[in-house]
């Protein structure tokens, strides 16, 4: 599943102008790029995918999650789903949770950031260990235990500058733990058989909570509420294949992009 995750995000970053080469039947691309506008699209509440489908003006269902989307198409409650690239890979197709679905349009390519509480020091903190990681290849050789290594985003060198004051870098180290808002989704944060938080997020930020001297900890969280619960303190970072968006990066004090990602529909091969 690693193996095929890699090479179809490979091959949709370097060549998804033909709808049919991303593994999705002619029948399927027509029906959701040219009768797009009849179907009912099942999307996060809050997501990347959630904000396209208004912009073209879809008719949604929003669910809380991801993989509720593909449950709503995989039952039929929905007629499609719109969803992360990444998690696309590693969820529909042969060999996966979701057989019969497959993935058609690119509707848009985005990066995916950490985002941290507004003026933290942390995001700067969390550059350097990103920049350090890519360069002695660490990065990468996590990104491959998860299939993500050809969405990875070079990282340029970076050093952390702490605040003066109020800084988010020593209140962490202070209380001993990291915590981490997610929410389940593979491959960038999900739970192994005997339920320990795995994915390419997850180990990443072990790395980063490890330079820290702390544990990590995660958190489910409601994703609509990611900014209220950064800013209340009951996590200290959104680490979760988060999209950069302008909303987002408002809202948050976001790291450097560190994957490449773009949302896609997905429906049932036939």
């Amino acid at each position: 599943m690693k193996k095929k995750l890699a090479m179809m995000v490979m091959v949709s970053v370097m060549s998804c102008a033909v709808l049919t080469g991303c593994g999705g039947s002619k029948e399927a691309a027509a029906s959701a790029s040219e009768g797009g506008m009849d179907l009912v699209y099942a999307v996060e509440t809050g997501s990347a995918g959630e904000a396209v489908a208004a912009e073209k003006g879809f008719k949604t269902n929003s669910v809380a999650s991801q993989a509720d989307a593909l449950m709503e198409v995989a039952s039929g409650t929905s007629d499609a789903a719109i969803i992360d690239l990444l998690m696309a890979g590693a969820m529909i197709g042969e060999g996966t949770s979701y057989p019969g679905l497959v993935h058609t349009d690119e509707l848009t390519t985005e990066e995916y950031g950490v985002g941290c509480r507004k003026g933290s020091d942390l995001a700067s903190y969390i550059n350097a260990v990103f920049a350090e990681s890519y360069a002695d290849g660490s990065m990468k050789e996590i990104a491959t235990t998860y299939g993500v290594q050809e969405a990875l985003v070079e990282q340029a060198a970076a050093e952390y500058t702490a605040s003066a004051s109020d800084s988010d870098v020593a209140y962490i180290q202070g209380k001993g733990s990291l915590i981490v808002g997610i929410t389940e989704f593979e491959p960038m944060d999900y739970k192994d058989a005997s339920g320990e938080w795995i994915g390419f997020d997850a180990d990443m930020a072990r790395v980063v909570a490890d330079k820290l001297g702390v544990e990590a900890q995660f958190v489910i969280i409601d994703w609509d509420n990611k900014s209220m619960e950064l800013e209340s303190k009951n996590i200290d970072v959104v680490w979760n294949g988060m999209t950069l968006t302008n909303e987002v990066k408002e809202a948050m004090e976001c790291t450097n992009p560190y994957c490449n990602n773009a949302q896609v529909i997905v429906v049932p091969n036939k």
